[in-house]
């Protein structure tokens, strides 16, 4: 049977995330994940991780100064010192709620010199997770959404998990952003499998619930479960409605 985790940086964002935590919960959820708790007191959260019984599997590294454009920091070779200081704070907050993975974000840069940025920044972070049993996940981001930012295709991706060889060092395969980017989604995880470390689906191209657009996920829910990945599958999608009017696809897909 598939699992499914609510990513609570979309579904009920307008909660605190202590209580999206129990909404999903209460909607059937298998797990949560999120994008940046750390507004959230740890201790407020794993108190909800504890009532409700549901494992967070993953949060983000800070993206910076936002107001100044920002969207990550791993790869921009002026800012190595914030990139760190972000990674450790990640991985902190990660090992005191239990999640088991860190997606560090890379941000906007381009060219040799952010590529040896972003793998001397994750190698640094491999190394800082690998001691307190967390996986780094990083994502490539479609370049309609994101132009402009570092990783948007799994084959760099791919380039940088074996160039570091950290065994702790995954991909996070979005279905939304792979299929914007590249398609032949069926092909794509059976290819990366052994190295993807999380997956995260929404419907193309309007990034809402998976029961409508271009993607049968029907097919790709069972392909996944084939693949013998038994991990819940992260919803990251817009609700567009209240989430609880957006939630029918989950009852349909869960038999997978």
């Amino acid at each position: 049977m598939t699992k499914f985790s609510a990513n609570l940086g979309l579904l009920w964002s307008d909660r605190p995330l202590p209580d999206a935590i129990r909404a999903a919960k209460v909607a059937g959820f298998d797990a949560v994940e999120c994008h940046w708790p750390y507004e959230a007191s740890a201790d407020d959260v794993i108190a909800a991780l504890r009532e409700t019984g549901l494992e967070m599997l993953s949060l983000n590294t800070r993206r910076g100064d936002v107001a100044a454009g920002d969207n990550g920091l791993a790869a921009l070779p002026s800012r190595e010192q914030d990139a760190r200081a972000v990674i450790d704070e990640a991985i902190a907050y990660a090992a005191r709620i239990g999640a088991g993975n860190v997606h560090v974000m890379a941000g906007y840069a381009h060219g040799e010199d952010a590529e040896r940025t972003f793998l001397a920044n994750l190698g640094y972070a491999a190394t800082q997770a690998a001691s307190r049993g967390i996986t780094v996940l990083i994502e490539p981001l479609n370049s309609y959404d994101v132009p402009g930012y570092f990783l948007s295709t799994t084959s760099q991706a791919a380039a940088i998990i074996s160039t570091i060889g950290a065994d702790n060092l995954k991909l996070l395969f979005d279905c939304y952003h792979v299929q914007l980017m590249e398609g032949d989604l069926t092909h794509k995880l059976a290819k990366l499998m052994p190295i993807i470390g999380h997956i995260q689906f929404a419907a193309v191209p309007d990034r809402g619930p998976p029961d409508h657009g271009e993607i049968a996920y029907e097919h790709i829910f069972r392909v996944v479960a084939e693949l013998g990945y038994d991990a819940p599958l992260g919803a990251e999608y817009k609700p567009m409605l209240a989430t609880e009017a957006t939630l029918d696809w989950l009852k349909s897909y869960r038999g997978i």
